[in-house]
């Protein structure tokens, strides 16, 4: 207990510190508490919804509240995922008529902390899969997700063309050199996705924008002051 409570305290400093020594690059944020409510009382659609509690059989699998990333170490005090809330009702949309072909969906990130942005870019060895910390991330935004597929008889990921986070050229979302069963397992995660107002980037087969994400803000709030 002592040392989850020391863990929280070091990440909650973590962000605390980044928020304080601003951005480097001068770009609007949302950083507290008070202007997040705002924009929500501004706008109920930048609300950040916690995505498990309105799809209770969504799968989690958040890899950055663990050291099986790229990064190698632990970036999120907790394993959870948030998305704004016209994007959470999409995703719902997506997971039933998933299910009812037998996949479901899961998760490995969604809105993300722009202090975290800023570390991925620093230590990232091949820069055109992390976000530029000069413009922000759509996951700063609440507006990307990086997911995959399961299969609900089994509960295991169906296969995909790369692991996550893979920085290989295979990660491409066009990339045509695969097996048949693989082409047509990327094929029907993209096209449920595409279709609910997703678009998928072309370097990452998991990773989705949601269309309209330039009208939500960056953020840089942790999740434990959502």
């Amino acid at each position: 207990m002592k040392l989850k409570l020391l863990f929280a305290l070091c990440i909650t400093a973590f962000y605390a510190a980044a928020q304080q020594a601003g951005n480097p690059y001068g770009l609007a944020l949302v950083n507290t508490r008070e202007a997040y409510r705002k924009s929500c009382l501004e706008n109920p659609d930048n609300e950040l919804l916690e995505i498990k509690k309105i799809i209770p059989n969504i799968r989690l699998d958040i890899r950055y509240a663990s050291r099986n990333n790229f990064m190698k170490q632990v970036m999120y005090s907790q394993a959870r995922a948030f998305a704004r809330k016209p994007v959470v009702a999409q995703l719902q949309k997506i997971q039933k008529e998933l299910n009812k072909k037998g996949y479901g969906l899961k998760i490995y990130d969604a809105y993300r902390p722009y202090a975290v942005t800023l570390s991925f870019y620093a230590k990232a060895s091949d820069k055109n899969f992390v976000a530029n910390p000069k413009k922000g991330s759509k996951h700063n935004r609440g507006c990307a997700v990086d997911l995959t597929l399961i299969d609900l008889k089994t509960g295991k990921e169906i296969a995909m063309p790369t692991a996550y986070d893979s920085f290989a050229p295979e990660a491409a979302a066009n990339y045509s050199k695969l097996a048949a069963d693989i082409l047509k397992n990327r094929s029907l995660l993209i096209s449920a996705m595409q279709s609910h107002g997703f678009k998928v980037i072309p370097n990452e087969w998991w990773h989705f924008d949601f269309i309209g994400w330039q009208n939500y803000p960056l953020m840089d709030i942790p999740f434990e002051q959502l």
